[in-house]
């Protein structure tokens, strides 16, 4: 059955929703106290937004330039991506953690006009370069440079002319956006990649039209519900969700700032909060070693707890009833234990949703326990994002869900994914060999991913097709698969990482979540000690292999780990170990750390 999409673009969607619900909460921004959020409602929301996209129009933008947005999650840079969509234009985004060269390297490529970039910093990250195409500079933050070169104004002046473009000619944006088709570009997003350089992945108003209809029918984004938004909008996880915030008509705390997460958590109160796995990882890092730490009968009663959670957690996948004493049982141990950890998630969530990495399935059965589900979702970039996602009262645990609306799903011979509709990309821009090889003759595109459809079209990811290790001794290994185990086993964990491609035999770097194992140090002899030299203890290394001895016999003979090295410091996007959406770049790491890997493997026949 097709779905339905009764929008020709984005600001077509964007103006349907300001017209139906203009006096309704849309999005807010924090106060500059942190004393709460401060709501703009949809008319408000509206009249910014033409503002913003008049200014454009002013500044040359016509229909599928590319405007390029440089900046952290924040209530601008919703203003700004709606201004761009209401003036016809496409944004091209680019992560505030970018370095200069990529920066430069996307703004070429994409042929931006403009860059709204959040401050000075973001700004000078092109100031070098030669950059033809781009003719003005617009800054969220600070004053405008008068010598700066292309010209520079704040996004608060950028405003202030399209307000009074508005004034002379009010109907400017309807006309532009009665202009706009669905098979119109709307973003130009790079994928960070895990390996290579970045390519831009072109995404039209047809498809995130598509995706913001099709979010509404899942039970996830409700009318009533408060979001709470800190995923990166550089990303395409963050901007399919603005596309479901727009057609549901959700109202949306904007924050990007993570280190504020859990103390404004309490103060926001939503009730849905979307996340990539290093989120959920941390929260359950927490309640695991906070219990640990406290001993005695803190530590039993928890154990306890998240044993009847899970009994009970269970019988509902399995279908089967839960017995009047386990439902007694589990609303004792909902009181003791579990409402400690939904009152400091605010206290009110009803749907939590991780996607853009692997989530662990113990950590997914930890949570359902806890009462906070966890509705895993998959997509890609080029697929606009989200193409399957569990949902309420359709939770299979182990599985990204089944599929969104209308799209097809095909797996392969070899296993891969192949996906195939509406929300799938036109192609990457300027490379037509490499969209050619990833598109099938009849138009389904290659995820990459492994995996199986069940019987009710839940799809379980098995790994990457290009991450499957082969030892060897001719053995293929899902490193994800068990990088996932050990981190549900070892509440201390950041980062796991296999390796054991061409090797006899595998081997483990694993890094320390800081806050984790700083709270283990307190009670012995490391107590006080920096983070480097906590990790680098003889007692760590114990503890770790602990953990990686009780990870082994849950794994088959050819993919149980013989070594492992605890690494000085987390991974992270900075060092060029992770993708801002928190995917592991293997190539980087092991270039990053292969002398701990050749030790590893030292007087082996390692190296075939």
């Amino acid at each position: 059955m097709s779905l339905d999409v009764p929008y020709r673009s984005i600001p077509d969607m964007f103006l349907q929703r300001v017209s139906a619900t203009p006096g309704r909460d849309a999005f807010a921004h924090p106060a500059p106290d942190d004393s709460g959020p401060i709501w703009l409602t949809w008319a408000q929301v509206g009249q910014r937004a033409k503002a913003i996209a008049a200014g454009l129009r002013g500044l040359g933008v016509d229909h599928e330039d590319r405007v390029a947005i440089a900046a952290n999650t924040r209530l601008d840079w919703v203003l700004a991506d709606l201004g761009i969509m209401c003036a016809g234009g496409a944004t091209t985004t680019v992560y505030p953690t970018t370095e200069p060269e990529d920066t430069a390297y996307i703004l070429t490529d994409s042929g931006s006009k403009i860059l709204i970039a959040e401050n000075a910093t973001q700004a000078g990250k092109v100031a070098a370069a030669d950059l033809p195409a781009l003719t003005h500079v617009v800054l969220m933050d600070g004053p405008a440079d008068p010598a700066a070169n292309p010209p520079q104004l704040t996004l608060a002046d950028l405003e202030v002319q399209g307000a009074l473009a508005l004034e002379r000619d009010p109907e400017l944006i309807e006309r532009v956006v009665a202009e706009i088709t669905p098979d119109r570009l709307a973003t130009l997003i790079y994928t960070s990649g895990t390996t290579g350089r970045p390519k831009g992945v072109e995404l039209l108003h047809a498809g995130w039209c598509w995706e913001g209809v099709a979010q509404g029918t899942l039970g996830i984004l409700e009318p009533s519900d408060l979001q709470y938004l800190w995923l990166p909008l550089s990303h395409s996880f963050g901007k399919t969700l603005l596309c479901g915030v727009i057609h549901v008509g959700l109202p949306t705390y904007v924050d990007g700032r993570l280190d504020k997460l859990v103390e404004l958590l309490g103060l926001v109160r939503p009730t849905l909060m979307c996340g990539a796995p290093r989120i959920f990882e941390k929260v359950y890092n927490r309640a695991v070693t906070t219990a640990q730490t406290g001993g005695g009968a803190k530590a039993k009663i928890f154990a306890w707890a998240v044993r009847t959670g899970k009994r009970k957690v269970a019988l509902e996948q399995a279908g089967q009833p839960v017995s009047a004493g386990l439902r007694i049982s589990y609303a004792v141990a909902e009181k003791l234990v579990f409402s400690k950890l939904q009152a400091r998630l605010g206290g009110r969530i009803r749907v939590l949703v991780s996607g853009a990495a692997p989530l662990s399935k113990e950590i997914a059965e930890f949570f359902a326990a806890a009462g906070l589900p966890i509705y895993e979702g998959y997509g890609l970039t080029e697929t606009s994002a989200a193409n399957f996602v569990n949902r309420p009262g359709r939770l299979k645990i182990g599985t990204v869900g089944q599929a969104v609306g209308d799209l097809e799903c095909r797996i392969d011979d070899d296993g891969e994914i192949l996906l195939r509709g509406a929300p799938v990309m036109r192609g990457y821009h300027n490379l037509a060999e490499e969209t050619a090889a990833a598109l099938t003759s009849d138009g389904f595109f290659r995820t990459g991913d492994i995996g199986e459809l069940d019987a009710d079209g839940y799809l379980k990811i098995t790994d990457r097709k290009k991450d499957l290790v082969k030892t060897s001794g001719g053995k293929y290994i899902a490193p994800s698969a068990i990088e996932g185990m050990f981190k549900a086993i070892c509440p201390y964990t950041a980062q796991a990482v296999v390796i054991g491609q061409a090797r006899n035999y595998c081997t483990m770097l694993v890094s320390l979540d800081a806050d984790a194992v700083t709270a283990w140090a307190a009670g012995g002899p490391l107590a006080g000690r920096p983070y480097a030299e906590i990790v680098a203890s003889a007692e760590v290394r114990g503890l770790v292999e602990g953990y990686v001895d009780d990870l082994n016999t849950k794994l088959n003979r050819w993919e149980t780990i013989k070594k492992v090295t605890v690494l000085p410091r987390e991974l992270t996007v900075e060092d060029g170990e992770m993708t801002p959406s928190m995917k592991i770049k293997r190539s980087a790491v092991e270039t990053s750390f292969a002398n701990e890997i050749n030790k590893m493997y030292e007087g082996s026949l390692a190296q075939l």
